[in-house]
């Protein structure tokens, strides 16, 4: 494959000016500090992506839905698809590097329409994972307070927990871009040592591990359903979910140097370094099971926390589990920043009700504070379920998934459509463009489909798939706002004029 990439040297110390100029001629006048280098960038989407929140918090489910085999092969081949899909949505990043990422690259391919659904996709599935990596972050929370202090983690005081990490995470992306592109720095360093530390340590410790038959070929199904297809179709759930996120290379492309490059390359590295890292994570967690059936009626209620504990005691576990859980807050933390930043840029575009609020930027970090809280604050009510249902959290994972796949879809679909009128950026796939677009399009219809589908068998309201309620949901609210707000939602042609420069001077506060 050859990948076009011009050599950049210092992009990480001085943003290019022609970056900025760039900007402006895609309709954007530049707000937004331009602070975060290549590393950082690719730091933020391996960081939301994140192995050690996504493979940790969905264990459980894919221990029902195929077990063992489908966890591993499943991890295998969703990665490869999801990497075409990353690669494709790299190059149509590369031409287009704004904030608001995917909508805007539909809404210049395909028309306003096109855009303004692709947004609303994008924004349900951007808070939608926030709820979901922050409320994973707080039941394995709760799961390390029960091992260390005998804390029973009800339903209330999970979401307690839920809150607070929330506002913490809305605290620190306060603080300007600097200090997340600086965690995120940091998160990935964790992750990549976390990973090798429980992987180490599991394979060093425990007296007995489970055979390599065992691991890759135990098929379980738990789900109530008896076609094993279905089941293991299902069970792709665990790898998709955690391959989501990466489009935040792209949501922070305005704050990134040379971003028609790096945050292209962000997108693409932080696939393939979460594909090999959480192989070796699954595995390492499959070897180690004790008692199989013992780990999925865990009293923690966090099947991993049980093999941790099973094979190392508490004291080991527990020292694995901050591992974890620092992880997830490093993840959830990204989450935030991503999210906000499409706040931010959808609402400058005047796409949400009350518009004139969310897009505004503080003086003194250039960060949208106002989209920021936006964020937490809808999170904080998606997961509100969570508190009457014990199957909600998975229906918040799964309107993660169903709101931003589609969402990476239409721009690489639209970009293919589009043919020799597509005007690529800097970074691109040259001649394997639409090979790999073409994949990348029919595997999200594909995965689409099946996670509308009902995941156990009696379907029933509580094991009711809520993925295909919030998905029309979401339609329908887009709809409505479309007719009220379709006068005044527009992505700008041209930018400069002295109207436009005092519309956005005011917007910052």
């Amino acid at each position: 494959m050859s990948i076009s990439t011009p050599t950049q040297s210092g992009a990480e110390a001085t943003p290019p000016k022609d970056e900025e100029e760039r900007l402006r001629e895609l309709g954007y006048q530049p707000v937004l500090a331009r602070r975060m280098g290549g590393f950082g960038n690719f730091a933020i989407s391996f960081s939301v992506i994140s192995i050690l929140s996504g493979c940790m918090t969905l264990y459980g489910f894919g221990m029902s839905t195929g077990g063992p085999a489908v966890m591993l092969w499943g991890w295998a081949g969703v990665g490869l698809f999801v990497l075409c899909v990353g690669m494709a949505l790299a190059e149509v990043t590369s031409a287009y590097p704004t904030s608001g990422a995917l909508y805007y690259m539909a809404d210049r391919l395909g028309g306003r329409k096109w855009g303004w659904y692709t947004g609303w996709l994008n924004l349900l599935g951007l808070l939608g994972a926030i709820a979901g990596i922050d409320y994973g972050a707080a039941l394995f929370t709760g799961a390390l307070m029960n091992l260390q202090w005998g804390f029973t983690p009800t339903p209330g005081k999970t979401m307690i927990i839920f809150v607070c990490i929330l506002l913490l995470h809305a605290v620190l992306n306060l603080f300007g871009v600097r200090l997340v592109s600086v965690l995120n720095s940091i998160s990935v360093w964790w992750h990549l040592a976390g990973v090798a530390v429980i992987v180490s340590v599991l394979a060093i410790v425990p007296s007995h591990h489970q055979s390599p038959s065992f691991v890759f070929t135990e098929f379980v199904n738990d789900t109530g359903w008896h076609n094993p297809l279905y089941v293991a179709a299902i069970g792709l759930l665990l790898a998709q979910y955690t391959f989501c996120g990466y489009d935040a290379s792209a949501h922070l492309s305005e704050e990134t140097s040379n971003a028609s490059v790096t945050a292209a390359k962000g997108i693409v590295r932080a696939i393939w370094v979460s594909w090999i890292a959480g192989f070796v994570l699954l595995a390492g967690l499959t070897f180690a099971i004790q008692d199989y059936v013992g780990t999925q009626k865990s009293a923690t209620g966090v099947p991993p926390a049980q093999i941790l504990i099973d094979s190392l005691g508490t004291s080991g576990a527990t020292a694995l589990l901050l591992i974890v859980i620092a992880a997830q807050l490093f993840c959830g933390n990204a989450e935030v920043a991503a999210a906000s930043r499409m706040v931010f840029a959808f609402s400058r575009d005047n796409a949400l009700p009350g518009s004139a609020l969310w897009h505004k930027v503080s003086a003194r970090t250039q960060t949208p504070v106002n989209a920021v809280w936006l964020s937490v604050v809808v999170a904080g009510v998606l997961a509100l379920p969570s508190l009457y249902s014990a199957t909600a959290y998975g229906a918040v994972t799964a309107i993660n998934v169903i709101g931003i796949t589609p969402a990476y879809a239409i721009p690489i679909f639209l970009k293919l459509r589009s043919g020799q009128r597509f005007e690529r950026g800097p970074w691109h796939l040259g001649r394997w463009s639409k090979p790999i677009g073409w994949i990348a399009v029919v595997w999200v219809a594909i995965v689409t489909v099946l996670f509308l589908l009902p995941q156990s068998s009696p379907v029933t309201v509580d094991s009711m798939n809520y993925a295909s309620i919030a998905l029309i949901a979401v339609l329908v609210l887009a709809t409505v706002w479309w007719f009220v707000a379709r006068r005044s939602y527009s992505t700008p042609s041209a930018y400069g004029n002295a109207r436009e420069q005092a519309e956005i001077e005011e917007g910052i506060v």
